[in-house]
């Protein structure tokens, strides 16, 4: 049985969404008897202080945590953590890779298929890439120049020859299969298995989260529209400052984000100088109680900037049908959103920048909530029909066996 080595920068006990989606693949193909490693560093995201220890074993799982060094700030600290994370983790793959192992590498840092590849190719490994996002074309949707260019143009080349030595790639879904086909990796190497949510302890409940709303001070018969996770730039959240503006007298109405994210705290400041008072921030929720946050909503509002459809993909969709909670996606009519959700049956969707179709999905909810509960009842009943946490292990455990089959990669 090939050991399986898994490349990214964190996991467990990291509360970040790739750290937790890592876990539950690591760990379950663990509790198969396959030998897992997982290469990983040894800070844990958005905390300045503190490194976790260098190597432990966890639920069956083999962790390396590579040198990592002490956390700086901006641009100059991600930086620094990263090419820390590419030379270490080029040197633990040339130091673990055989023709036995298969290496499945994940996107953060960007582009760590180039140093892994590499070291596979050197040592005769076989490489699954698992797509979670699509570097240098996210840096030029941001409008860095030099993703435009010559230095754009090197990095997708090398990427590209990257995922065409591939045993699979493995996108989360298919516009984002679709862009790494124009790579020129073949069809049949490319599989879509969507990220998932766990949907045996993440539960719909009748009550909403009664103990939590007093916590964060909510009123219990209000209407609380919630955000959940990591709100980063791909997102866009002035449709839903404008809406706020149109629903300013609806004292009814909360705004809640759960989490975190560098454009978090550009909208809390905003908030702060619109001196909105129905806007309520708390901090990620330990994840034995995220099955009790997400309940917290009467419904979810999600946002993707149009221009990242097939880059990224809203994968926190999961966690919300899970709980049995009704959708509003502000995102482009034909993205990724309304190919794994039905439109109208299991959530609303309001193009960017409509504030006010945004401001009547909101009250349409807040006004009927057996609406709602039936839009929630129809997202869970997705989940469980073609989005279930078994049914990607089942994949995954497939990908993996048709990986280590395949011999060792092959160049294109």
């Amino acid at each position: 049985m090939s050991r399986i080595v898994f490349f990214n920068r964190f996991y467990a006990p990291d509360h970040s969404a790739t750290a937790q989606i890592l876990t539950d693949l690591a760990e379950h193909l663990a509790g198969q008897g396959r030998p897992v490693t997982v290469v990983t560093s040894r800070a844990i995201y958005g905390q300045d202080q503190g490194l976790l220890p260098p190597h432990e074993m966890r639920a069956g799982v083999d962790i390396l945590r590579i040198w990592t060094p002490k956390r700086r700030g901006g641009m100059v600290g991600r930086t620094a953590a990263y090419l820390a994370y590419y030379v270490a983790a080029f040197i633990a793959a040339l130091r673990l890779t055989d023709r036995s192992i298969v290496l499945v590498v994940k996107t953060d840092p960007p582009l760590l298929s180039l140093p892994i590849t590499l070291a596979a190719a050197m040592r005769g490994g076989r490489v699954v890439h698992w797509v979670q996002d699509l570097y240098p074309e996210i840096a030029a949707a941001f409008g860095m120049n030099t993703a435009v260019g010559p230095v754009g143009e090197l990095l997708r080349s090398l990427r590209d020859w990257s995922f065409r030595r591939a045993a699979r790639v493995v996108a989360i879904g298919n516009l984002m299969a679709g862009r790494v086909a124009a790579m020129g990796v073949p069809r049949d190497r490319i599989v879509v298995i969507p990220n998932w949510s766990d949907d045996r302890d993440v539960l719909p409940s009748a009550i909403r989260s009664p103990a939590l709303r007093r916590e964060w001070g909510i009123a219990a018969d209000a209407f609380i529209l919630e955000y959940s996770g990591n709100l980063g730039r791909a997102h866009e959240y002035d449709t839903l400052l404008g809406a706020a503006r149109l629903l300013a007298g609806r004292d009814d109405i909360v705004f809640l984000f759960v989490g975190g994210g560098h454009m978090l705290d550009q909208l809390a400041a905003r908030v702060a100088d619109l001196a909105f008072t129905n806007f309520r921030f708390v901090p990620y929720q330990r994840r034995s109680r995220l099955s009790e946050s997400l309940g917290a909503g009467d419904a979810h509002w999600i946002s993707l900037r149009p221009q990242f459809e097939g880059l990224v993909v809203p994968s926190k969709v999961f966690g919300i049908c899970a709980a049995a909670r009704p959708v509003i996606a502000v995102c482009a009519a034909e993205g990724e959103l309304n190919h794994i959700l039905a439109p109208g049956e299991s959530c609303l969707t309001v193009a960017p920048g409509d504030a006010a179709g945004l401001a009547k999905a909101i009250t349409t909810l807040a006004d009927d909530r057996a609406q709602g509960d039936r839009i929630g009842a129809a997202g869970r009943t997705m989940l469980e029909r073609h989005y279930s946490r078994a049914a990607a292990f089942a994949r995954w455990t497939a990908v993996l066996d048709d990986a280590a089959a395949d011999g060792a990669t092959r160049p294109r």
